[in-house]
Formats: C-alpha cells, sequence, structure tokens
C-alpha cells in the first residue's frame, strides 16, 4: 500500500513537471501577440478579355484573397480604380469595359490592393501574355456548338426593394448555370426540367443595381461555356423617357463667346433607363452625335456657333423602346444693344453635368458686385439603391462680394451613386434678375 502511494505521488510530481514549461510559455506570450489578427494577403488575380485590350472590350477580373475585405485594381492608362466585389468566400469579381481614350499597353502592370480594417496589401500583376492580339473566339465543340436558346425575366411593376426578379433559360441539359446582376452579385440557377434553368432575386434596400449595364447569363455544360445578355427590360415600362434641364433654354438669348454648350438630361423616373446608343443629336440641321458627350444621363455638346437663331433636335429611345424627341432653339447674339440689360450669372467652379464626389460640393460664381443670389439644390435618385427618392437638399441666399463672387455648397443626406442634383441660381440686383441652372452627378462607385 505504502509503495503504491509512493508511486502515485511520483507520477502526480513528473506531471506537474511536464506541465510547467507549458504554463511558462503561456504566461510568458504577450496579450498583444496572441490577439494580432493575421495579415491580409492576395493570392491570386485572373483577368480574361472578349477581345484583347481594343476599346470597346470587357475585363473580367477575379481576385482571390482574404475574405472580408475591400479589393480594388489600378491599371496605368485608365483613369479610374475598378472595384471588385466578393461573390463567394475570399473571392472578388469585377469588370471593365475599355473606352476609345483608354491606352492600356500589354506590359502595363496591375497593382491589385486588399485593404482590410486599417491593413492593406498592394500586389503587381501581369496581363496574361498575348492579350493584346487576342480575338473572342466561340467555343467550337466537336459536335454541337454550345448554345443558349432563351434568357428571359417576369417583367415586374416597379424596380424597388421587396421586388423579385424571376429569371427563366433555356440550353442544352446537364448544365451549370448563373446570373450576373451588374452592382449586385451572381446568382446560380437551377436546373427544374431537363435544358430549363430558373433563379429568382428579391431586390434589396441597399442593392446597387446598375440598369445601364446588362445582366448576363452563363451557361457551362463540360468544357465549353457560353454568355448572353438580357435584352429584355426589367420592367413592363410603357413611359417614355422625358429630356430636362436643356441649355442654352428655349427662346434663350446666348451673347456670342468663343464656346457655347448645349445640353440636356435624360430623366426616366421608374423606367429602366436611356440607352446611350440611340441618343441622336442634331444642331441647326447638322448631326453633330458622333461629337457629343453622351452618357445614359445626359449629353453635351460644344462647339463655335455663328450669329443667328439655332435649332437643337435630340432623339433617344429607352431600354424598353419607348421613343422620346425634344426640338428647341435658342439666339446668338452680339453683345451690344442685342438684349435687354441683364444681371450677369456665370458658374465658374464646375461645368454643365459635371462629376462630382462624396461629401461637401463646393460650388463658385460670379454675378454683379452686391447682388443676391437664391439658391435652389434638388437631388433625383437613380433607379438603383434607394428607389425613387428625391430631396431638397438646399434652399439658400448668398450675397455676392465686391467683385460679383459668391460661393455656396451643399452635402446630401443619402449621396447615391448617380445622384443627379439640379442646382437652380436667381441672381437679383435692382429691378433685374438673371436665372441659370447647373446639373451636376454623384460619381458611380
Amino acid at each position: 500500500m505504502k509503495a503504491h502511494l509512493q508511486a502515485h505521488l511520483r507520477n502526480q510530481v513528473a506531471a506537474l513537471f511536464f506541465l510547467l514549461p507549458v504554463a511558462t510559455a503561456l504566461v510568458a506570450l504577450p496579450a498583444t501577440v496572441m490577439a494580432q489578427p493575421a495579415a491580409p494577403a492576395l493570392r491570386s488575380l485572373e483577368v480574361t478579355s472578349d477581345d484583347g485590350l481594343r476599346a470597346g472590350a470587357e475585363l473580367e477580373f477575379t481576385v482571390e484573397g482574404t475574405p472580408r475585405a475591400r479589393v480594388n485594381l489600378r491599371i496605368n492608362g485608365i483613369r479610374r480604380d475598378i472595384a471588385l466585389m466578393e461573390t463567394e468566400r475570399g473571392v472578388y469579381t469585377g469588370s471593365y469595359t475599355i473606352k476609345r481614350q483608354d491606352r492600356i499597353l500589354p506590359a502595363n502592370p496591375i497593382r491589385a490592393t486588399l485593404r482590410l480594417r486599417n491593413r492593406n496589401i498592394a500586389v503587381n500583376y501581369s496581363f496574361p501574355a498575348g492579350m493584346a492580339n487576342s480575338q473572342a473566339a466561340a467555343p467550337v465543340p466537336p459536335v454541337a456548338v454550345l448554345k443558349i436558346e432563351r434568357f428571359s425575366v417576369a417583367p415586374i411593376e416597379k424596380i424597388e426593394p421587396g421586388a423579385e426578379l424571376k429569371f427563366s433559360l433555356n440550353g442544352p441539359p446537364g448544365g451549370s448555370a448563373e446570373i450576373e446582376i451588374p452592382g449586385v452579385s451572381r446568382v446560380p440557377m437551377r436546373e427544374v426540367r431537363p435544358g430549363v434553368y430558373e433563379a429568382a432575386y428579391t431586390i434589396r434596400r441597399n442593392d446597387n443595381l446598375m440598369p445601364s449595364r446588362p445582366m448576363v447569363a452563363s451557361l457551362r455544360v463540360g468544357d465549353q461555356t457560353v454568355k448572353t445578355n438580357l435584352t429584355q427590360a426589367l420592367t413592363a415600362d410603357a413611359k417614355p423617357p422625358v429630356l430636362r434641364n436643356l441649355a442654352p433654354r428655349e427662346g434663350e438669348a446666348i451673347i456670342d463667346r468663343a464656346t457655347i454648350s448645349i445640353s440636356a438630361t435624360f430623366d426616366d423616373a421608374g423606367g429602366v433607363g436611356v440607352d446611350p446608343k440611340t441618343v441622336q443629336v442634331v444642331v441647326s440641321g447638322r448631326n453633330v452625335t458622333a461629337d457629343s458627350d453622351i452618357t445614359a444621363q445626359f449629353f453635351t455638346y460644344r462647339a463655335d456657333l455663328p450669329l443667328g437663331r439655332h435649332t437643337v433636335d435630340v432623339s433617344a429611345r429607352d431600354r424598353a423602346g419607348n421613343a422620346v424627341r425634344k426640338t428647341w432653339s435658342f439666339d446668338v447674339v452680339v453683345p451690344v444693344g442685342a438684349v435687354p440689360a441683364t444681371v450677369p450669372l456665370q458658374i465658374t467652379s464646375h461645368a454643365n453635368n459635371a462629376i462630382v464626389e462624396g461629401g461637401t460640393t463646393l460650388v463658385r460664381g460670379r454675378t454683379a458686385p452686391g447682388a443676391v443670389v437664391d439658391i435652389k439644390v434638388h437631388a433625383v435618385a437613380p433607379i438603383a439603391g434607394l428607389f425613387g427618392v428625391n430631396q431638397d437638399v438646399l434652399t439658400q441666399r448668398v450675397q455676392a462680394d465686391a467683385n460679383g463672387n459668391f460661393s455656396f455648397n451643399f452635402a446630401p443626406q443619402l449621396p447615391l451613386p448617380g445622384t443627379r442634383y439640379e442646382v437652380t441660381m436667381v441672381s437679383n440686383k435692382a429691378d433685374l434678375s438673371t436665372e441659370s441652372r447647373l446639373v451636376l452627378f454623384q460619381k458611380q462607385r
């Protein structure tokens, strides 16, 4: 019994000595080291193109790295960063359509930056060899070409949070299909019957839907993949768009100057948006569409115009096929004795239809010394995001200084990407007044 007790005590002491080094190590390890998160990591970048590095080609990017982070790409020759979205855990995807003014060389690096909380990592990648000369090639299987026969959506009454989009695709059976909703996510489709794939997506309040970009369905069968765009409107849109904020205004007399800017905004509230490819601009009988800046939100044409009356004829269609046409005229006159005396009013900080960043926007202008300027700023939200939300951002009266300079700033509560800010200014001095309008657009993320 005594020998048994001694052996038991020896085992307990030995066990204590085995535990002591571990316990000492745990106590000695600093708490900051134990709590330090793993460093963010970028593991790979894949880039594909449907037409090399030519203007109009669409580049698609896939990055793998630390999950729940923010990933941006910067390419020399492209003016803005390309933001990627996390579509799966640790997988970030995005796309970019090459513009005519872009200057991308195959040797230009693709710099990927991953930010996680207050830490970030940046890695340079290269374009795949031969991408500059690559052409999009349709997959040619040994027996038949893979083809999507039909890709459709059940129209909804209004694009708003809670509305459900129901998609259907017809093609070869036994494949896997998905839909890319620009600005939202990739939605997998389920094969409900042989060759019939379906999916549903409920619009969320914080979605940044991009109606100007098409929804794309992908179908993969074996080693082949085929894609097609949704050409159908999401809504049963029977209402044509409207041209607003005409500049110059109907019947306005413009004092002759070096360059005159002609512009208007497209308003398709509740609809699917204007298709920029359908916009046509004719000034005094001359088609100037190719020389105009055209987007789904506005058009702008700048030129030297001779004295006299000029007409503007603008036509366009929205993505549902509804047509709009607007014609108006204005006069270019000499400055002396051609028009009644007015209060001068000029915006010096922004061009019409300029893009502004988020946060506070400062607007500067010039008018008659000591004149009083009444200012109103109205925000028109885009189709996506918080749908149909318009707000009066600013109502203010300011007085110009002794040199005629004045300024004001505004900061909307909800600076949604693509929001249109309509700024109205009326300058008053003595019995004279002049009105001017300025349209600004919130930068797309």
